[in-house]
């Protein structure tokens, strides 16, 4: 059985070997999502980062990070599936993680497209100067919001604002769950809370929009790939007209003064939400990040 260790933030410098190497991934391989969000553990195997996390109480591999021969390492994910008695799932598939699963067992794997996990991945000019007529409404709803303060500023995120932005997070998290009682906010919160606590050791980004000294939105990522970064987390005032599309051309501005390199952000998945799902198309993305699940056949499992 292959010894998983719980993510730490000591293990950081290690994985980032193998999560920043440069290839496209969906935000699932983003070091901070991993510390941030649920039961994960992961260790260094055969050249490769493996994973084993639970996700919709379900345990899960997502596929192996490395170079080196893939048939070794997966062949260690199915024994150890195998020796702890549970199906063989292997997720965050992408294309050519699904061919080369088939090419490697012909037949073994059944494959389901995981629509509601594909990342929405833009090209950080695209929203940081909300170009042409498609973007149009967006620019109407920034100019609505700079005609109604003209005095807003944004400013990055520090020791000396943090404590503002989490009166306005738990205020946001109060009303949402006055307009909807039975909303699962409570795991989303708590990787929040613990964005904050670790913002710097997980090199976290983040900027705040500002009205006066009113705090409108609040907006955080990190490096995703040499090309690449990822916005985890994303809240503004729900009242307050254009509030979200300040902070996200700000947050696209900020990102490409200060890292010139990057030419995309990506905004991850809509969960099969439909409501974030029509507000992510409406920014147009560049292209969708695929996800896919594959599990062994023989394991008579259904999703």
């Amino acid at each position: 059985m292959i010894d998983f260790k719980p993510i730490t933030l000591e293990n950081k410098e290690l994985y980032q070997q193998y999560l920043l190497d440069g290839k496209e991934r969906g935000c699932e391989y983003s070091f901070a999502n991993l510390y941030l969000w649920g039961r994960q553990k992961a260790t260094i195997l055969h050249g490769h980062l493996v994973m084993f996390s639970q996700f919709n109480q379900r345990s899960v591999y997502p596929y192996p990070v490395g170079h080196d021969d893939k048939k070794t390492i997966l062949d260690a994910l199915i024994a150890d599936a195998k020796e702890r008695g549970i199906p063989c799932r292997i997720t965050s598939l992408d294309e050519e993680g699904k061919q080369t699963l088939e090419a490697l067992y012909p037949g073994k794997f059944h494959f389901h497209c995981d629509l509601g996990n594909f990342d929405y991945v833009y090209d950080i000019n695209d929203l940081a100067d909300l170009p042409g007529r498609k973007y149009q409404k967006k620019r109407n709803h920034c100019n609505h919001f700079r005609a109604e303060y003209p005095d807003y500023r944004v400013e990055p995120l520090s020791e000396t604002n943090l404590s503002l932005v989490k009166d306005m997070v738990e205020n946001w998290y109060r009303e949402k769950l006055i307009e909807n009682p039975q909303g699962d906010y409570l795991m989303e919160q708590t990787a929040l809370a613990k964005a904050f606590r670790h913002f710097h050791a997980l090199s976290l980004e983040g900027l705040i929009l500002f009205a006066g000294n009113e705090v409108m939105a609040v907006t955080l990522g990190s490096r995703l790939s040499h090309d690449t970064f990822d916005v985890h987390f994303e809240k503004a005032k729900g009242d307050i007209n254009g509030a979200y599309a300040i902070i996200n051309q700000e947050f696209a501005r900020y990102i490409r003064n200060k890292y010139p390199e990057i030419r995309f952000l990506d905004r991850e998945e809509d969960m099969g939400i439909e409501g974030l799902r029509i507000a992510k198309q409406r920014y147009f993305p560049h292209h969708m990040q695929e996800s896919y699940w594959a599990h062994l056949m023989e394991d008579d499992y259904e999703y």
